[in-house]
């Protein structure tokens, strides 16, 4: 038997959710990384290692731009260049275990100050968003 979805409104979903980031951004660690280095690492430790153009296009931005980037974060220690065991004339970009340590903090960190957001939600809320959860995580996907 069909069930009736509820009318989800996308516009709406797009502020909470564009309110909800603000939220959340005002808890990043003091002198914390771009936006787009963190991204970009979290793609390197969920997707493994990666080719620059790749990495750029995933990432939306120039060649160029990730270019810098990477060389930044090779700087920093939190990502390094090898050669693709495949095709020793293909470099890839991977993070390294500082990196892995670097977004562990930052999450713990963001972790923390969303608790802090969530001492002042209802039972009913938090009922309701834990039941949203698995929901969110498929479409973040």
């Amino acid at each position: 038997m069909p069930t009736a979805r509820t009318a989800l409104d996308p516009a709406r979903l797009t502020v909470a959710v564009e309110r909800l980031f603000s939220l959340l951004r005002q808890g990043n660690p003091p002198n914390d990384i771009s936006l787009t280095a963190a991204s970009t690492l979290r793609r390197l430790e969920r997707e493994g290692p990666r080719r620059l153009t790749e990495l750029a296009t995933a990432e939306g931005v120039t060649q160029p731009a990730m270019t810098q980037l990477v060389q930044r974060l090779e700087r920093e220690g939190l990502a390094d260049r090898a050669a693709d065991p495949a095709d020793g004339r293909v470099v890839l970009v991977q993070v390294t275990p500082a990196g892995i340590e670097l977004l562990e903090r930052r999450r713990a960190v963001r972790a923390a100050h969303m608790a802090s957001l969530l001492e002042d939600v209802t039972d009913e809320d938090e009922a309701l968003i834990a039941a949203a959860l698995p929901a969110l995580e498929r479409l973040a996907k």
